[in-house]
């Protein structure tokens, strides 16, 4: 009896390598494609920092790095348009190529002339974009950003706004290519601009 165990064990053992080699000659199945693009960005109507009205088309033909904010903004936008700046500076001339858009989650206090007055501390190709609510409203939406307003627990006739840091970076044709996060290291961010341009 014990015998005839050993011979099943021996078979079932033989059966099971076999298909195993078997397993291991046949071509893997096809895994499914990803298919589509990713849904950020957009049509959008905003107001310039000199009062005139963009749309995307405006900046169509060029890529575009477009970054959310607002003037008040205590770190994140200032730290953010910094590292902008020596990425722009760095790709020198080549950066007539960009669009670069800053574009403001806090239309209440940012009219076309405070961000007039705040891009221009940074670099004078920055292109400052804001509007009605409604028009930022379906600007964050198409970016798919994180922007809500905070009420100052101290002065509740102050506030600020709770937003994403990301860079998103748009090909020629308004579609999105990749993101970095607002620390990203100005090199890097350099480098990823002239690689799109």
């Amino acid at each position: 009896m014990a015998s005839k165990l050993l011979i099943a064990a021996a078979l079932g053992l033989a059966a099971g390598a076999g298909a195993a080699f078997l397993a291991s000659r046949m071509p893997e199945a096809p895994q499914p494609a990803a298919a589509g693009r990713v849904a950020i960005g957009g049509p959008f109507s905003l107001i310039d920092q000199t009062g005139q009205r963009r749309t995307e088309k405006d900046y169509a033909g060029k890529p575009m790095l477009v970054f959310f904010g607002f003037t008040n903004c205590p770190d994140v936008c200032p730290s953010g348009l910094q590292t902008l700046t020596v990425a722009l500076d760095k790709l020198g001339p080549k950066a007539e190529g960009l669009s670069p858009l800053f574009i403001s989650v806090d239309p209440e206090r940012d009219t076309p002339e405070a961000l007039a007055q705040y891009v221009k501390s940074f670099h004078p190709r920055i292109i400052g974009l804001t509007g009605t609510p409604e028009d930022i409203k379906a600007v964050v939406k198409a970016y798919r950003v994180y922007a809500v307003k905070v009420a100052d627990e101290k002065d509740p006739t102050r506030y600020s706004v709770d937003h994403s840091s990301f860079f998103y970076l748009m090909d020629a044709n308004g579609q999105y290519l990749k993101h970095f996060p607002h620390s990203v290291d100005a090199n890097v961010l350099a480098d990823a601009l002239a690689a799109a341009l």
